[in-house]
């Protein structure tokens, strides 16, 4: 089980991570948006729409599965671990501001799944309501 969450949950930060990353190469790809058919070529040719799409699609298989063995309070949080990665590898890949709030948000972020995993870990009934 444990291995389970090793795996899972970086695997689903990193698919999440891949599609907002993705997104965003997609939508500045995109620019300027025209309402014809050769601007939806030129979107539908772009690498980074099918990279985002693989995102989502393996975020959403991903986080299926984690759903059938984690309890959803940690589960639910730890899935939101992407917003930290998509701001540190935005900041270092498309050179996007990292300002003191954004450090405090992501530590934030983290302090919160630490707690609910310590609650969830304190709770009995939520190992047992988990398994089943």
């Amino acid at each position: 089980m444990r291995r389970l969450y090793l795996v899972g949950f970086p695997l689903l930060m990193a698919f999440d991570t891949l599609a907002q990353l993705c997104f965003k190469y997609a939508g500045d790809a995109a620019l300027p948006v025209e309402a014809n058919s050769a601007w939806l070529l030129r979107v539908l040719s772009q690498p980074w729409v099918y990279g985002a799409m693989l995102g989502y699609v393996g975020a959403f298989f991903t986080w299926m599965s984690l759903l059938r063995h984690a309890p959803i309070g940690p589960a639910f949080a730890a899935s939101h671990l992407e917003v930290i990665s998509v701001l540190m590898l935005s900041a270092w890949l498309l050179h996007e501001p990292l300002t003191l709030h954004h450090l405090i948000g992501a530590v934030l972020i983290v302090a919160g799944i630490i707690c609910l995993g310590r609650a969830e870990a304190d709770d009995p009934h939520a190992v047992t309501e988990a398994a089943s």
